[in-house]
């Protein structure tokens, strides 16, 4: 299952999203098959064991200063602008792009998918993050390294062989 990080720039609606951008990373892989809301669901509705216990302990740990570790009030599971996939608002659904985010008191991210028209490695997950203080700087220094394995295993669950 192939993905590899990539040199990306999304689209205006999602840079525009922010304040600013502070950090940025983009994973691709390739698939023709499924529709974009399909490719979403693949990589944000489901995720394995091992990231769920990270997403715990993480909520566990982060309660001690301050952070968001539970559903907003507004939750609502359903794909469309305004609803929920799993930890994720909806802020904006086209043809080709997804933006999914969250705004919290130490940064503002967003997670961007987007399907292109190259044969190779035509979808790509890219996030953004503007940090709101220096405890955002920190925890982002601190989760980077999960952030990029937790990612890149997320966007392989929407891999599909183009030669099968």
């Amino acid at each position: 299952m192939k993905v590899i990080e990539v040199n990306y720039t999304p689209g205006e609606n999602a840079i525009s999203s922010l304040i600013r951008i502070d950090f940025s990373d983009t994973f691709a892989t390739t698939n023709h098959t499924n529709s974009i809301t399909e490719i979403t669901q693949l990589i944000f509705g489901r995720s394995p064991k091992w990231i769920r216990v990270l997403f715990t302990v993480r909520n566990f740990m982060v309660r001690f200063i301050g952070l968001k570790n539970n559903k907003p009030a507004d939750y609502k599971v359903g794909f469309e602008v305004g609803h929920y996939i799993g930890f994720f608002r909806i802020f904006s659904i086209t043809e080709n792009e997804i933006l999914l985010g969250a705004n919290d008191t130490h940064l503002n991210f967003r997670a961007v998918i987007t399907t292109t028209q190259t044969p190779l490695y035509n979808i790509k997950v890219t996030t953004l993050v503007s940090y709101n203080n220096r405890k955002g700087r920190m925890y982002m220094q601190f989760i980077k390294p999960f952030h990029r394995m937790v990612v890149k295993n997320m966007v392989r669950q929407a891999y599909k062989n183009p030669n099968a």
